[in-house]
């Protein structure tokens, strides 16, 4: 039995078509190339030569790349194409792509929020919403967000990593049924794997890493597997000190053109979960469970076990040379970010 089949694209044909597109698109003015005054151009954007010009590269090798003969450019070549196209973060991507070029890795994690971020935090009042970056530290929330979990305001920047307080067994507001669990460990653990292809160079993430397989068995165990596990929706119960239980329906969205992951906790209409997280939304909040940031290294002025005081739902902070909370409850001095 016979029949016929369309041919694979040519990724050389793909990559030469993009070159081309990109080169014509490009206003010769808007490059800084001197042009003759009253001089015509009988094409748009980019002559060949110009972009060799500004690329750094020979006219041949740019014939060859838009004629689809040269399909393997470096990835030098490819970042000075990139520079002299003016590709946008996406575009340069999609260029390494087609040219069967791992992506440029980024050396530093980010953690800004946009505009329009910002906006959303602001206009879902009555949604606790907490945004976390690409190694699940959470850098901004909600007042709603603080007032059901547990103020995250005096935390330092590893307590507020929710793979940290997993692992290392630090007291939480949020339980979860052992086949839960089970989910959200193959689901996080493979984030961060995936985070080290990105951020390879981060400090703070390689850091993350090597403290977690030193302290937590079951965190070796997963990264040493090599799991694969995907988020999905799910239910999560929030024992909240004055209302109780509250079990919420959580979602996660990501905000495009970055890592942030935004989680969002909700409680289905008419139920007792959304009665109690409404009560909870009327509740007057303090100045500091507003949108915050915490500045990397910050550190709170004393444990408060040592205080006896109740900050972050009294959630104890390391002191120095302390592997996990209960060594810092046992401790003396001045408290520490453990991730310094």
């Amino acid at each position: 039995m016979t029949g016929s089949r369309s041919a694979p694209e040519n990724n050389g044909d793909t990559l030469a078509t993009a070159l081309r597109l990109w080169r014509t698109r490009l206003a010769p003015d808007t490059t800084g190339l001197p042009t003759a005054p009253g001089s015509t151009r009988r094409t748009s954007g980019l002559r060949r030569e110009e972009l060799a010009l500004l690329a750094g590269i020979s006219v041949d090798y740019i014939v060859r790349l838009e004629q689809g003969r040269a399909t393997s450019p470096s990835a030098q070549i490819l970042t000075a194409l990139a520079r002299a196209l003016r590709l946008s973060e996406a575009e340069h991507h999609h260029l390494f792509l087609l040219a069967g070029q791992p992506p440029p890795a980024h050396d530093r994690i980010e953690a800004r929020l946009t505009p329009g971020l910002r906006r959303l935090l602001d206009q879902m009042s009555g949604t606790p919403i907490g945004v976390y970056d690409a190694t699940w530290t959470l850098i901004t929330w909600n007042p709603l967000y603080a007032a059901l979990v547990g103020d995250p305001a005096a935390l330092s920047a590893r307590e507020r990593n929710i793979l940290w307080r997993h692992f290392t067994g630090l007291p939480d507001r949020i339980s979860h049924t052992p086949e839960q669990t089970a989910r959200f460990e193959t689901a996080t653990v493979a984030d961060l794997r995936a985070a080290t292809a990105r951020y390879p160079a981060d400090p703070t993430l390689r850091a993350l890493i090597t403290d977690l397989r030193r302290l937590s068995p079951r965190f070796a165990d997963l990264w040493a597997s090599h799991i694969v596990g995907t988020h999905s929706a799910d239910t999560k119960t929030v024992h909240h000190p004055t209302l109780g239980p509250l079990t919420l329906d959580c979602d996660l969205l990501t905000a495009p053109d970055s890592d942030l992951r935004l989680v969002l906790l909700t409680a289905a209409p008419h139920t007792e979960a959304a009665i109690k997280l409404a009560r909870l939304a009327t509740t007057p909040t303090t100045p500091d469970q507003g949108y915050s940031f915490m500045p990397e290294g910050a550190v709170p002025a004393r444990c408060p076990v040592h205080k006896g005081g109740d900050k972050g739902g009294g959630q104890p902070v390391p002191v120095a040379g302390a592997v996990d909370h209960r060594e810092a409850a046992a401790g003396h001095g001045e408290c520490v970010d453990p991730g310094a």
